[in-house]
């Protein structure tokens, strides 16, 4: 562990007596968490750049990070609540007015809706933004909680839903993810993700890039699987061109390789590990000769690439979002898991590996209870629920069929599904079915210009960070904390939920959001004094309480995260160890502090019924039959000539969120539809003109570019433009529309062991328009 013992100089933001002061926090827009140096000029932050003394990022820094002022200043934000007035939202005019008469609407709206047709009436959608931000992070859940909906979506099932899902499987527990041990692998296979875009996810990891880069350096080797040439592909070893949608026929194929040739060695976790004999059966069948020709991966590479990782000293795999949108999902996430598991290379130094951050305690050896779903099924389509969750591809049919249970109100967080998620056109007119929406969100985007009452919370300048989910998937044990930068009369947005959650547990509940404030501290510090072995096991709730009181600058959800690391395997256990950590200790500590190298985390960690790895559960080895079945179905292009469409990612963008910010979106325009010379030729397309395409459920009109970047057969939209409906407020965006991807994507097709949508490999046809 290393801790500064200096605190950062200079006057606080504000401060009328000083012109000039540096601050350091921690970017909160995307997975990476770099640590950032602002300097403040008269309440202004005139400079932004990397925290050289970040002790994770060490200086790195994105474009995103930089336009950090810019959208805190952005005049498009919302300061204020708004409440729509008109029924259509092209036409409507938007009125502000205080938080109290914010509050007084939606109560009103929730409750009217709530108290004519019941609590599943209404439906909660949670978007991606969400788990950037620590209040939205704690607080979602009792908000979710006092709904009691069972119409719950996410953005989760648009993303990495088959990755909980493989891992509660495995382990028991569907957020122990493992993530490739990047700094000391000797090899590694990355598929569905492009890193040097992306900076990675599911995987926290600040400078993606070098690290992958430092791979090489030190004699290791990084190959790369996917439909595209991507950026990440370009700076590989070797690049392995795949056709869109069959990883997981390709990681299942290598895993009948090395049981083949008989190269599965468990290495330390043998005695930890069931199901071996059952996974080898299971997949007897799919040899590299029959999956070969569907993925377009010859026999030799595959047979090769599966002993190069069994071979290598070192090795992890790891796969992300290009593997889980699509039919096989989950068979795909499951598969990379049992790939590491087979070569030895899970939970050890140079393989995948689990985080333990500091709000984290480590678990005890035993059994679990294991990983379930289908508590409940959606209405119409009898989808079952995951975590908690509907799969967000059936939400416009809820809204649309009538009956019991009829979906006719929504709040959303921090969403933008009309842009985000399948079928796109339906949900955007189902939405403005709705008897009553509420939206908690910055801006009046494609999504929330059908909400009735928009609640803005404060800019990322204007709250407290600290990185709960990313922590937990991090490539070295970290922690770092942010108070505020600029203070804000507004609400923070764990108070506006925190609200929310009273009106929706009904009026007897009152409007004091310290009463959920006090719900979450005392059953934290209760979890602590009830947990075996605990330091405090003699201490009361009271006493536990007055310790953690919030100095001046700090908000209740920083009590909540004060307690978990406290309590965590490195706190302080309120004194009870002198030199554990403590949200004090993060403060004396602007640019962070390390934890250390990852360390392995098994049996411990596990929570199956079994106590060890699972590696073959039921529902995923019946769902090899299907896999099977399209193994069968042929492969190729459809006789139509139709091609397949995968989305893409860019550095100066994070899905939708960044599109109203001149400087992320000025220079070459990226919402193009890219397509390789010999289609274009085929098809009569020309580079810089454009193309109709056209899906089962819908068609759009699109720039084409032409490149050999990606296989003949294979076309390719970014994910989240399409910012031309009427009703919105973004102006740069609006001068740059894009077009929506989800327009072509199909609400029918979904992985049927997560319900994540598929948005990639979607059949289309393309013409000149």
């Amino acid at each position: 562990m290393t801790i500064d013992a200096t605190t950062d100089g200079g006057a606080e933001a504000g401060d009328a007596t000083a012109s000039t002061s540096v601050h350091h926090r921690t970017c909160p827009l995307c997975e990476a968490t770099c640590g950032l140096e602002l300097t403040v000029r008269e309440g202004q932050v005139v400079r932004i750049r990397g925290d050289r003394a970040n002790t994770f990022s060490n200086g790195f820094i994105c474009p995103k990070g930089s336009a950090l002022q810019r959208l805190h200043t952005d005049p498009d934000r919302l300061r204020h609540p708004v409440v729509r007035h008109g029924d259509d939202p092209a036409t409507a005019t938007w009125q502000e007015v205080s938080w109290e008469e914010a509050f007084r609407v939606v109560a009103e709206g929730l409750q009217g809706v709530m108290e004519r047709h019941g609590r599943d009436a209404v439906a909660v959608y949670l978007g991606n933004p969400s788990i950037h931000s620590l209040g939205a992070t704690v607080y979602n859940r009792p908000l979710v909680k006092a709904l009691g909906t069972t119409n719950v979506y996410s953005a989760s099932t648009v993303d990495q839903m088959p990755k909980h899902v493989s891992s509660g499987y495995l382990f028991g527990d569907p957020l122990l993810i493992a993530v490739p041990d990047l700094d000391r692998t000797d090899h590694l296979l990355i598929l569905g993700a492009n890193p040097y875009e992306s900076n990675g996810s599911l995987c926290t990891a600040p400078d993606f890039p070098g690290r992958l880069e430092a791979i090489r350096e030190r004699g290791g080797k990084v190959v790369v699987v996917d439909p595209r040439r991507t950026a990440t592909a370009e700076h590989a070893d070797e690049w392995v061109p795949i056709r869109p949608g069959t990883d997981a026929h390709l990681l299942v194929a290598m895993v009948q390789v090395l049981f083949a040739e008989d190269r599965v060695d468990l290495g330390r976790l043998g005695e930890h590990v069931v199901g071996v004999d059952e996974l080898r059966a299971a997949i007897e069948r799919f040899t590299p000769e029959v999956v070969a020709p569907r993925t377009g991966v010859s026999v030799d590479t595959i047979r090769r690439m599966a002993r190069e990782v069994a071979e290598s000293p070192t090795a992890a795999v790891y796969g992300r979002v290009g593997t889980h949108t699509v039919r096989f999902g989950t068979i795909a996430a499951w598969a990379v898991d049992v790939l590491n598991v087979v070569t030895g290379n899970l939970d050890r130094a140079g393989g995948a590996m689990f985080s333990l951050p500091a709000h984290t305690a480590e678990r005890t050896a035993g059994p679990g209870r294991g990983f379930a779903v289908g508590r409940r099924h959606s209405r119409v389509r009898g989808h079952p629920e995951v975590r908690g969750e509907l799969p967000v591809a059936t939400l416009a049919e809820e809204i649309l069929t009538p009956g019991e249970g009829q979906v006719r109100a929504m709040v959303t967080v921090a969403g933008n599904p009309v842009l985000s998620t399948p079928d796109a056109a339906r949900l955007d007119a189902a939405l403005g079915e709705l008897e009553f929406m509420v939206s908690v969100d910055p801006y009046r985007n494609e999504t929330t210009r059908h909400a009735h009452v928009i609640l803005p919370p404060p800019s990322a300048l204007e709250r407290s960070e600290y990185h709960l989910a990313f922590y937990a998937m991090a490539v070295r044990n970290y922690a770092e904390w942010s108070p505020p930068l600029f203070a804000t009369e507004a609400p923070q947005e764990h108070e506006i939920l925190a609200r929310l959650a009273l009106i929706a547990t009904g009026p007897e509940a009152g409007d004091d959001p310290g009463v959920i404030d006090d719900l979450l501290i005392t059953g934290a510090l209760q979890a602590a004094i009830d947990r075996p072995g605990s330091p405090v096991a003699d201490r009361t709730v009271e006493e536990l309480r007055r310790t953690v009181a919030a100095p001046e600058g700090r908000s209740a959800v920083d009590q909540v995260v004060d307690v978990m690391i406290r309590t965590g395997d490195r706190g302080d256990w309120f004194g009870e160890v002198p030199d554990g950590l403590s949200l004090d200790v993060l403060e004396a500590n602007p640019h962070g502090v390390d934890l250390g190298a990852l360390t392995s985390r098994l049996p411990a960690a596990l929570r199956t019924p079994s106590g060890r790895v699972e590696l073959a559960p039921e529902p995923v080895l019946a769902d090899l039959q299907r896999l099977a079945a399209d193994l069968e179905a042929g492969a190729g292009r459809a006789d139509d000539g139709s091609l397949l469409l995968v989305g893409r990612r860019h550095l100066r963008s994070n899905n939708s969120w960044m599109h109203n910010v001149e400087v992320l979106v000025k220079g070459r325009f990226r919402c193009t539809l890219q397509v390789h010379p010999d289609d274009a030729d085929r098809l009569g397309l020309a580079d810089g003109g454009t193309a109709t395409v056209s899906s089962r459920v819908g068609r759009l009109t699109a720039a084409v570019e032409v490149t050999d970047a990606l296989l003949p057969g294979v076309v390719s939209l970014p994910h989240g433009w399409g910012h031309d409906l009427p009703g919105t407020s973004a102006e740069v965006a609006g001068r740059r529309p894009g077009v929506n991807s989800n327009l072509l994507t199909d609400g029918e097709q979904l992985d049927p062991l997560s319900g994540n949508a598929v948005l990639n490999a979607i059949p289309v046809s393309v013409a000149p328009a």
